[in-house]
């Protein structure tokens, strides 16, 4: 009984410390190596949204599913992680995905503006892949 008080006193004051440290923290949680290659890292976090993504010039077709959403926030966090240091040449577009992503990774942004930012997207990490290649 002395154990589970013990316990119970201890967890909120981890969770607190948790909290702290997450909110202090610009980090994402990208399941690669800060040393990795940021272009490999970006072109393949574009090219896996990409599974999901409708034929580029077919973007009005896109159903913004739970899965799609997923695949572009997630694509946001490896940009995020790793954009500040792609070639200097590849900011502007790196800054476009990271904003257009970060919109479409919530489920409440109205359709029409889903497609605008979905086309945003395709030609900013089309720049991004030819510049890395």
């Amino acid at each position: 009984m002395k154990r589970f008080a013990a316990v119970a006193l201890l967890v909120p004051v981890l969770l607190v410390g948790c909290q702290e440290a997450a909110s202090s923290s610009a980090k994402y949680s990208t399941g690669g190596d800060p040393t990795d290659d940021p272009c490999a890292r970006v072109v393949s976090a574009i090219g896996y949204a990409d599974l999901l993504l409708e034929p580029k010039g077919q973007e009005e077709r896109q159903n913004f599913e739970d899965a799609v959403i997923g695949r572009l926030a997630e694509a946001y966090g490896i940009t995020a992680e790793f954009a500040g240091r792609l070639p200097g040449s590849l900011q502007p577009a790196a800054e476009t995905v990271k904003s257009a992503t970060a919109r479409l990774s919530k489920s409440d942004v109205p359709r029409e503006r889903q497609v605008a930012l979905l086309k945003q997207y395709r030609a900013a990490a089309d720049q991004i892949v030819a510049g890395c290649t």
